[in-house]
């Protein structure tokens, strides 16, 4: 059996009854079930559709997203989430250049690093480099001006956590941004690069080894393996081509609002759901949904 789920962006609710039983009859089936009302829904079929590059791209040019997969096993038991432009809106070291005055330059490096035009230790060491001197407390800074969290988040930790799954939050980023969000949040780990500090100021360098690619797959080697549970049993989520590693291993790999070279090489791609859109993909209705109390803009001044 498999299953195709259709996601709208919640803000636009435009998945209409009419267009979710016309892409039913186009996959060769006649009833579906609702998740969220003109937001999900959910069609199950015997075999597997030959259409469904042609079904994906007319629902694409509607804003409606497409995902398709084996019924069986596809909630599951773990969260490997992404930091920058995934659980938040903003890529932190842009922000970070943009207070040290070189924001545009770094932005092209994170673009070309991101899209897997550059490695991305270089990159990193790069743009870190040029950070050099800045004081210290220009992170909680950013923090509080510059960064919000992505939509959906909150109940995409909160509903997979009060279902049993494990939340680990691995970002190619840093330990500063990654501790305030994973608290805010309530991922069960974090991991990410640390910023070296020196008399209240930023070194320029970044403690090593860096995590990047492989850093993120090996990750969910060890969660699978401190869980006893298998990569099937994975939902990853991320946008960056450092990404691509975990991405491709997990059951269940989703490229949100990911750059080409990262969507070309995933099966899920959600070009227009917010992060609930992964509890969709994984069969939760909107009424199993968990939104926890408390978190707000208070976030930011987590201490970190």
């Amino acid at each position: 059996m498999y299953v195709a789920t259709l996601i709208a962006n919640p803000e636009r609710a435009n998945l209409s009854s009419a267009l979710a039983i016309q892409t039913a009859m186009k996959l060769g089936v006649q009833g579906m079930v609702w998740l969220a009302e003109n937001i999900a829904c959910d069609i199950e079929m015997v075999t597997f559709p030959t259409n469904t590059e042609v079904v994906w791209q007319e629902l694409q040019d509607q804003g409606i997203d497409f995902v398709i997969q084996p019924i069986d096993g596809r909630r599951k038991k773990i969260l490997l989430a992404d930091m920058d432009s995934t659980m938040i809106r903003q890529e932190c070291i842009d922000e970070l250049a943009v207070e040290a005055g070189v924001g545009d330059h770094v932005a092209g490096i994170t673009a070309r690093a991101m899209n897997g035009e550059l490695d991305f230790d270089d990159a990193l060491r790069e743009r870190v480099g040029l950070m050099k001197g800045l004081d210290s407390s220009v992170i909680k800074k950013v923090l509080d001006n510059r960064i919000d969290l992505m939509p959906g988040g909150v109940e995409l930790v909160a509903t997979m956590k009060a279902s049993g799954a494990y939340t680990a939050l691995v970002s190619g980023g840093f330990t500063d941004f990654t501790k305030a969000v994973a608290a805010a949040l309530g991922f069960d780990e974090n991991r990410a690069n640390t910023l070296l500090h020196k008399g209240g100021k930023l070194t320029g360098k970044v403690q090593m080894p860096i995590l990047g690619r492989e850093a993120k797959v090996e990750a969910l080697h060890d969660v699978t393996t401190k869980l006893g549970v298998g990569v099937e049993d994975v939902i990853a989520v991320g946008d960056g081509a450092n990404d691509l590693g975990m991405l491709t291993l997990a059951g269940c790999g989703v490229a949100l609002h990911a750059k080409p070279i990262v969507a070309a090489q995933c099966d899920v791609r959600l070009n227009n759901s917010d992060l609930t859109g992964l509890l969709y993909v994984q069969g939760y209705k909107q009424s199993d949904f968990v939104f926890p109390n408390g978190v707000s803009e208070s976030w930011k001044h987590h201490d970190s």
